[in-house]
């Protein structure tokens, strides 16, 4: 019962949503599916609450090359890219921004999360062109199965499945899996799984 009345609010939401899918659809073909997508999840990402859960996801699961059903994206999330992934129970919490990546199973991106589409967005080589002239490239970044990344951190690499990243740490190079890693560039502090030592007696 519990099941078949997601499914009907599930079916309700996207009714609710289907004016904004098609001015997606439009404004895609005038100024492409990315920038079209940013435009639309910009007006989404305003809707606060259970209702707006739903209707974000009615929207990403047919405007993102994959979204589960079960994906939640909260307050304030801009999505940039349409090649991004969400899958199986995927949180992502209020005000990330979120470019071409692949969520997998279980991640958790806490509040103000960003993940740009890889650390080469932008090229700057060049000192006598300007840098929005120089061009870029986007590669997809991979978070993977049931990792948690903390507060303000921001991705530029592949995070590996069942890492914690600490709030405010940037990630510039791959981190593997089951760590903790913290620090502006992010290091790894220790795996997740190893007791840590315990502190030295005082003798005073």
């Amino acid at each position: 019962m519990k099941e078949a009345a997601k499914a009907a609010v599930r079916l309700v939401a996207l009714l609710a949503v289907l004016p904004v899918l098609v001015s997606f659809r439009l404004n895609a073909l005038l100024v492409g599916r990315n920038r079209a997508l940013e435009s639309a999840t910009q007006l989404l990402s305003l809707l606060p609450g259970l209702t707006g859960q739903y209707l974000r996801r009615a929207f990403l699961q047919r405007a993102l090359a994959r979204c589960h059903h079960s994906a939640l994206v909260e307050f304030g999330s801009i999505f940039s890219q349409a090649g991004a992934v969400l899958d199986e129970n995927v949180y992502v919490g209020p005000r990330c921004t979120i470019g071409l990546v692949h969520l997998e199973k279980d991640v958790l991106l806490a509040s103000g999360v960003q993940i740009p589409s890889g650390g080469k967005t932008h090229y700057f080589d060049d000192p006598t062109r300007p840098i929005r002239e120089q061009g870029g490239e986007r590669r997809v970044v991979r978070v993977g199965a049931g990792a948690w990344v903390g507060a303000g951190a921001i991705v530029l690499a592949d995070v590996g499945a069942g890492t914690v990243v600490a709030a405010g740490s940037i990630v510039t190079r791959p981190l593997p899996d089951n760590v903790i890693a913290a620090g502006v560039p992010a290091k790894v502090i220790r795996n997740r799984f190893d007791t840590p030592a315990a502190p030295a007696p005082d003798h005073a």
